[in-house]
């Protein structure tokens, strides 16, 4: 079939209400990554080794797995676990399968963020009576997170374009009326054309501001390591 402005200028306004559900899904998903990631960093943190194999081998496997099983495994087998299955909605599934997939990558960006931080801040803190809350709290955390933040951004434009697997359970986003529209007009073209506009109109500008942001950060940090040279 060819291109038609007319059935473009139709399907747009349709395809736009899931608009509210994709970026709903998106920043739920993420923010349960940036909570759970906290989470993971902690459980492996703790000094008993085998609970700490069980943890990293668990982690692993959310990791070596496709999201799309995640929430397909979330929405249709979960339920029928015995005693602790529990029936979800297909946002909901959708949401903890993606947030807890990403938050196992999300735990790798904070650790290497606290790891980046110099054994002299830790042995100053200590020197200074910190108790442990106020060396993360005031030492630790306040160097480790800045040098994250690109990377982090990087991977909510990574979650977005990953929201769309949910309408393979029944969500209703963008993608998923699109589908429709094009089910109920036989025309297919222009709707999934207008998905992908709007997917790239959200995420291109974003990956241009934390580009922008990561500049900003990596200018801040030579500084820094500049002055410190010359006061050496």
């Amino acid at each position: 079939m060819m291109w038609s402005w007319e059935t473009f200028i139709d399907a747009f306004p349709f395809i736009i209400k899931g608009i509210n559900v994709t970026l709903g899904l998106t920043f739920t998903s993420y923010l349960l990554a940036i909570a759970a990631g906290f989470i993971w960093l902690m459980l492996e943190s703790t000094p008993l080794k085998p609970f700490n194999f069980v943890i990293y081998w668990i982690r692993e496997f959310i990791r070596s797995t496709p999201p799309i099983v995640q929430i397909f495994f979330l929405y249709f087998a979960w339920p029928m676990v015995p005693y602790i299955g529990t029936s979800f909605t297909p946002f909901v599934a959708a949401m903890i399968a993606l947030g807890v997939h990403f938050s196992t990558y999300i735990s790798e960006v904070y650790r290497s963020g606290i790891e980046s931080v110099d054994k002299g801040q830790w042995e100053a803190a200590k020197a200074l009576n910190f108790s442990r809350k106020d060396t993360w709290m005031k030492v630790v955390l306040p160097q480790a997170l800045p040098p994250t933040i690109p990377m982090l951004g990087n991977y909510l434009i990574i979650l977005f374009k990953e929201v769309p697997l949910a309408a393979t359970i029944g969500v209703v986003g963008i993608l998923s009326l699109g589908r429709t529209y094009g089910a109920n007009t036989w025309s297919y073209i222009e709707p999934l054309t207008i998905v992908a506009i709007l997917f790239l109109l959200l995420s291109y500008p974003s990956a241009l501001l934390i580009r922008k942001l990561e500049d900003k950060l990596n200018r801040r940090f030579d500084k820094k390591n500049t002055k410190v040279k010359v006061t050496e």
